[in-house]
């Protein structure tokens, strides 16, 4: 009996492997999402940051704030190290892996593909997250809904009404939308048609990406120039992803121009280059507004309007527009499918 080679015969009985691994990954997320109980490749990307984190920072003896440990030079030089070696590494470990399971047999190798895929994609966790805040805030227990809803935001909670829970829970549900769920699948999709397991290595290397702008990519001091290139790649890896996003939503919405238009107006107006258009292009379908005062350790940042405040935000337009993102999804799989079909 002769070995079986991935990269050799990317086919199982006709069907092929990388589709296979994407259908199987998808359907994971759809139907299970992320096991509390299991370690989740998140889990171990954050502990490395942190690891390095606690050694290019101390705390100062003064004000016992945590600070930079070297000049700022050398903490933009250690910010690129630290990015790169997480993105790049994350993406080779998880190909390895698929890889080495290969070796033993293809579908041990599908199993575990699919496995780490799943894990890339969040949409279930989206929803689960979603739902757990509004199911206490129809109780009418204000002070639980805000506890709940802290697990989920970085904003403070404390003080929130019913109705900035709701536009928080809007605001996390449609940001997230692109970081992750649209954007690991489109990297997921480019490296699935590009080498054997690329999906699994593109999808974990995009999330490392998305981990380290989340712990690191602050503009506020200590990480001002530990985090810089983290950020930066982050908005980078994201734009195209993002715009397709939007591009697909407009579509969907049936009045693709009138959506466009409020996204040039407003979300250009949001220092990301990717978060406000991810907001915007929701409003606009949904009629609402987003933006506006939150409050971060006790500091008020105004975040900019977007979209016009036709309707009220509620919690029917939170579940339109968690349906929105999960058609999206389906779309793109789909299509996504049928090329990868095509090229092999």
């Amino acid at each position: 009996m002769t070995a079986w080679s991935p990269f050799l015969d990317l086919h199982l009985n006709g069907m092929n492997v990388n589709l296979l691994i994407l259908i199987f990954a998808a359907s994971l997320d759809r139907l299970i999402g992320d096991p509390v109980n299991w370690l989740h490749p998140v889990q171990v990307m954050g502990w490395i940051i942190s690891q390095f984190t606690n050694l290019v920072l101390i705390k100062d003896p003064v004000t016992n704030a945590r600070i930079p440990r070297f000049a700022a030079l050398d903490m933009k030089m250690l910010g690129i190290i630290l990015g790169m070696s997480m993105i790049l590494g994350s993406g080779i470990v998880g190909w390895v892996i698929a890889i080495a399971a290969a070796q033993v047999h293809p579908l041990l190798a599908i199993a575990v593909s699919s496995i780490l895929l799943a894990a890339c994609f969040a949409g279930r966790s989206l929803r689960n997250a979603a739902e757990s805040v509004l199911a206490v805030l129809q109780t009418g227990n204000l002070d639980n809904a805000r506890q709940e809803l802290s697990r989920y935001v970085g904003r403070d909670t404390e003080d929130l009404t019913e109705l900035e829970i709701l536009r928080a829970v809007l605001e996390t549900v449609t940001e997230n939308a692109i970081d992750a769920v649209t954007s690991p699948l489109f990297y997921a999709l480019i490296g699935s048609a590009l080498f054997n397991y690329g999906g699994v290595a593109l999808a974990i290397a995009y999330k490392a990406s998305s981990t380290l702008d989340s712990m690191v990519g602050y503009r506020e001091a200590p990480y001002t120039d530990l985090g810089w290139f983290s950020a930066k790649t982050d908005d980078v890896l994201t734009w195209l992803p993002c715009r397709l996003t939007v591009i697909t939503l407009a579509l969907l919405s049936g009045k693709p121009i009138h959506v466009w238009q409020i996204c040039q107006r407003d979300a250009k107006q949001d220092p990301s280059p990717n978060s406000g258009w991810s907001e915007c292009v929701y409003a606009a379908i949904l009629q609402v507004q987003l933006g506006g005062e939150n409050r971060y350790r006790g500091l008020v940042k105004q975040k900019p309007l977007l979209g016009d405040a036709i309707e009220a935000i509620a919690a029917p337009k939170i579940s339109q527009a968690l349906k929105l993102t999960s058609i999206c999804f389906l779309i793109w799989l789909i299509g996504g499918g049928l090329a990868l079909q095509t090229i092999y």
